[in-house]
């Protein structure tokens, strides 16, 4: 055991950040796999010295470095009992791009689709193309050799990597790249670690024999994706090994060890010319695995850039996730499975004949019911919902789970349909259903199982299944590994794999490179049992954590924890679409993201000792930068809810913990203001006041920067017309605190403009309990809910519909109240009948209910900013559409993300400046950016705050606008 004093004096030679704390080992002992190992540390290095240091410590202290990026996979690759080594904090530079030569070198800790947006300018991209594209780093992405969709064309990560810097297990700093033989012969002459592993690997390898038998035991050399043990099947096919090979490389077999062999700090990539922008995408259906399988090699004959599958497991997780459901509008009737299909060509004769020739190969065979045929946009969405793929699986409720053990098998195209039938009788004789999908053009597919890994007898299937698939793979000549990586889960059978000579090789490969075995200590060689280490301790009795809010729809809170399976999805970052996970934007701590917080919160569920096992300080910490945004809600593929996740914890903390005055104050904002509106002139003038304003703020632990909003009185029901002429509609319009007493104008403009365009309006005022809910005072947001949904109850009329104005106010109705309150029944009457403004109008619009000659023929540009809770439990669509209808408004959405002000949170002193960090990503420069006739469009009240105080822009509410668009 190492202790904390030696962690010290090793945190002070370092440049970056050592933590040794409870917290960043619990959130850092799982990645993406079902595998669970506590580190000693989790270390961030800052270059290359700091990763001397950490190799120089662990020699001396005989424990294991395990490299790690994203986290994102699946074969337990990035878990270990010794100090995490992460390098996407701090190697992230990209330099010396080589345009005539399609050449670039990057750090390891560069993601793939930011450097390819780095690109793009120069017609360039890197080709492996992984489903986690978007977080995942080139540094995972050589450790894993990934492949993709793109490899049928683009090849895989082996084929791409031209140099690497690397430092080895000595401390010594190298560079491996192309030699000839001579330069070869020259390197192995030297006295020193490198010399050292060129001599083993020639001598080695320059074997007839050993060459022999490496060609009979690794799988076929047509099946690009193979990816078992240390690459010996790519390195005897180079000079000297083989006359008319390539010249000698190295990084064939550093790509795809999987950190094993040494710690890489740069890397240089071949790319290639970006794909025609011109595609056409064909997605087969069929009505069985084995007709979706035998057509397979048949449309590879077609020059496609893509031939990806998904089976009706998949497709039918994807109907409960709120980003993907509008991405299944291709899906015709009920497929078992679909091909996604991918032609691509700049010359649209061309392309057309293609699409023609890929067509009548679908129709001749007879296997496929439906070829809808997709483009533009349609080809992002779909492969959007592939991409989600992983994710999604997350979704099945309970214990039972769709297992990564054999999803990564890759055989040739010629055995495809074979093997899934042989695959298909073993799975039923355990009584299985798999899910099946991936890259069917290259041979693999993501064959899973869904087990129970919380019990024995299930645990005990976990390695029979993935044995006999092992046989069944090895007797096709098959990889077992694809482009997954063996780390813990298959690394067992390598051996079996590949045989034991060669088995025998890997290890003498791996003794030269790293004799003290400190890098990556269990995978690849003398790897961990794959049924042990897992994440859940199976047969144990799972404790019964009581709640105040309702989890049943995950059978309870720590299910909804463990519907986190580690993908990472939380960790893009802002320069892709939408707004999760928003701290982790500002930061790029992996403390600050949704799986951070599922996992610690997991963690001390399960495992503390505390009677009240919310009562932790870590967990305060993981939670303390969530905005309760909702944005995981429905990008977290799995639908991991935070928002729900913090709330609860915070009441069950505050239990023990209380809390303090300022949490009190904003709890109650609502209340507050409405003492307050009754003497709306002194109010405001305390606010506004230097002295007294300052004071409020120092008293509440509000940023100076931050200006105040001020209070209102108003008399709404003044503007109630009694009679309307024959009303389309009555309508309840929900006067929420926020609109009540601090946007009064809104409420006027929206009963205005209702009562114009023929609505009859009735008024309900409320607090919606958003303040009390934020910061945990769940028992009184309970009593407000009900309260509020037993008055609404007796106001509704059969045809009635609850249009609310403040985002976070209204869909409270349709979310948090149901979890809050035990009037099920009446809850979800009450859901489903409340709306926002702009959905009912955007409705109406779609019934001709709400024309355009309504409204003014004047043209004006508008910039919409739409709340958090909108994108996560609504669309920002229904606001486009409201906002389009003028004949000559121009409307337009902003990929804003969240503007970070999130109610309270802006206003806090100790959250201000990452409030503005967040603001300052995408949403202050996206409204710097227009001009000063452009309208600015947003409907949160504290997105409009936070636009107020960063760019001193006003920003009108959707309705305003429409109201102000009427003819008088």
């Amino acid at each position: 055991m190492i202790s904390k004093a030696l962690f010290a004096g090793l945190s002070k030679k370092l440049d970056g950040d050592l933590k040794t704390d409870n917290l960043h080992k619990a959130i850092y002992a799982t990645d993406a796999s079902v595998y669970r190992k506590t580190p000693l540390a989790v270390a961030y290095p800052k270059h290359v010295d700091d990763i001397k240091q950490l190799i120089f410590f662990a020699n001396i202290h005989n424990i294991s470095l395990i490299p790690r990026a994203a986290g994102t996979s699946l074969a337990g690759q990035c878990v270990g009992d010794g100090i995490i080594v992460d390098t996407s904090r701090y190697f992230t530079r990209i330099f010396n791009l080589n345009e005539e030569e399609k050449i670039i070198e990057v750090e390891p800790g560069v993601i793939r689709d930011e450097l390819n947006l780095f690109l793009k300018p120069y017609g360039l991209f890197f080709g492996p193309n992984t489903s986690t594209s978007n977080r995942c780093t080139i540094g995972g992405m050589v450790g894993n050799n990934s492949s993709g969709t793109t490899s049928i064309k683009f090849g895989v990560t082996r084929d791409k990597i031209l140099e690497s810097t690397v430092v080895l297990s000595n401390g010594e700093v190298v560079t491996f790249g192309e030699l000839g033989k001579p330069l070869l012969l020259k390197k192995m002459e030297s006295s020193n670690l490198e010399g050292d592993i060129y001599k083993k690997v020639y001598n080695v390898l320059i074997s007839e024999e050993i060459q022999q038998q490496i060609n009979d035991h690794f799988p076929k050399k047509e099946i690009h994706r193979r990816n078992t043990g240390y690459a010996l099947d790519a390195m005897v096919e180079m000079e000297p090994f083989k006359n008319t090979g390539k010249l000698f490389n190295l990084n064939k077999l550093l790509c795809g060890s999987e950190g094993t062999l040494a710690i890489t700090t740069k890397i240089k990539l071949q790319l290639d010319e970006l794909p025609p922008e011109n595609k056409l995408m064909v997605i087969a259906h069929f009505d069985s695995i084995r007709k979706c399988c035998d057509i397979v090699k048949s449309v590879m004959k077609h020059d496609l850039f893509g031939c990806e599958m998904l089976d009706k497991t998949i497709l039918d997780c994807t109907k409960s996730n709120k980003t993907q459901l509008p991405n299944r509008f291709f899906i015709q009737g009920d497929p078992k499975a679909i091909l996604m299909l991918e032609l691509a060509n700049d010359n649209d004769t061309v392309l057309n004949s293609q699409l023609e020739a890929l067509l009548k190969t679908i129709k001749s065979s007879k296997q496929s019911y439906a070829y809808p045929i997709l483009k533009g946009e349609e080809i992002h969405k779909a492969m959007e919902l592939r991409k989600a793929g992983l994710g999604l699986l997350g979704n099945m409720i309970g214990d039972r789970k769709a297992v990564a053990c054999i999803e990564d098998t890759a055989v040739s195209l010629d055995d495809l349909s074979d093997y899934i039938d042989e695959f298909g009788n073993l799975m039923e004789q355990y009584k299985q259903e798999a899910v099946y999908y991936a890259h069917a053009g290259a041979g693999e597919l993501h064959l899973r199982p869904i087990l129970n890994l919380k019990e024995k007898e299930d645990v005990a299937l976990f390695r029979k299944i993935t044995t006999e698939v092992a046989a069944l793979v090895k007797k096709y000549g098959g990889s077992f590994s694809g482009e997954h990586g063996d780390g813990i889960v298959r690394a067992e059978f390598i051996e079996m794999m590949i045989g034991k000579d060669n088995y025998q090789v890997l290890r003498e490969i791996k003794n030269a490179f790293d004799p003290r075995n400190i890098f990556n200590r269990g995978k690849i060689i003398d790897s961990f049992p794959m049924d042990a280490s897992l994440r859940y301790e199976p047969g144990r009795r799972e404790p019964e954590i009581k709640t105040l809010l309702d989890f049943s729809d995950s059978l309870g809170i720590l299910r909804a924890t463990e519907k986190c399976n580690g993908s990472g999805d939380c960790r893009k970052t802002e320069l892709t679409a939408g707004a999760m996970c928003p701290s982790y934007h500002a930061t790029r701590n992996e403390s600050d993201t949704t799986r951070a917080r599922a996992n610690a919160l997991r963690e001390f569920l399960t495992h503390s000792s505390k009677e009240n096992k919310f009562d932790h300080k870590e967990l305060k910490e993981v939670f303390e930068l969530c905005l309760s945004c909702k944005a995981c809600a429905s990008e977290c593929p799995s639908n991991v809810d935070i928002a729900a996740l913090k709330a609860e914890f915070l009441y069950q903390y505050q239990k023990i913990n209380g809390l303090s005055l300022r949490d009190k104050v904003f709890a109650h904002y609502g209340q507050l203001n409405a003492l307050a509106s009754k003497y709306p002139v002194l109010s405001n003038f305390l606010l506004r006041s230097y002295i007294s304003g300052r004071f409020i703020k120092y008293a509440l632990g509000i940023h100076p920067k931050r200006s105040l909003p001020e209070v209102s009185s108003f008399n709404f029901e003044s503007l109630i017309i009694d009679k309307n002429n024959k009303p389309q509609q009555r309508v309840i319009l929900y006067i929420d605190e926020f609109t009540r007493y601090n946007d009064h104008e809104i409420g006027a403009d929206a009963i205005l403009l209702l009562q114009k365009l023929n609505y009859q309006v009735v008024l309900f005022y409320a607090n919606s309990g958003r303040a009390l809910i934020s910061k945990g005072l769940l028992e009184e947001a309970k009593e407000l809910a009900k309260k509020n949904i037993k008055e609404l109850k007796i106001i509704l009329r059969d045809k009635d519909v609850i249009l609310g104005l403040e985002p976070s106010a209204i869909l409270s109705f349709r979310d948090e109240y149901l979890k809050l309150t035990d009037l099920s029944n009446t809850a979800n009457y009450i859901a489903k009948r409340s709306f926002l403004v702009e959905e009912f109008i955007a409705a109406e619009i779609e019934k001709k209910h709400i024309l355009s000659s309504h409204f003014t023929d004047s043209s004006k540009t508008i910039t919409i900013h739409c709340h958090c809770h909108q994108k996560s439990l609504s669309r920002q669509s229904y606001t486009l559409k409201m906002l389009s209808l003028p004949v000559n408004y121009n409307a337009i959405l902003i990929n804003s993300g969240c503007c970070g002000m999130a109610g309270s949170f802006g206003f806090e002193k100790r959250h201000y400046d990452i409030s503005m960090k967040i603001a300052e990503l995408k949403l202050f420069p996206a409204i710097k950016e227009i001009d000063n006739n452009t309208i600015i469009a947003a409907n949160g009240t504290s997105c409009r705050h936070q636009i107020l105080d960063g760019t001193k822009q006003k920003a009108l509410h959707p309705v305003t606008i429409l109201k102000e668009a009427l003819k008088t």
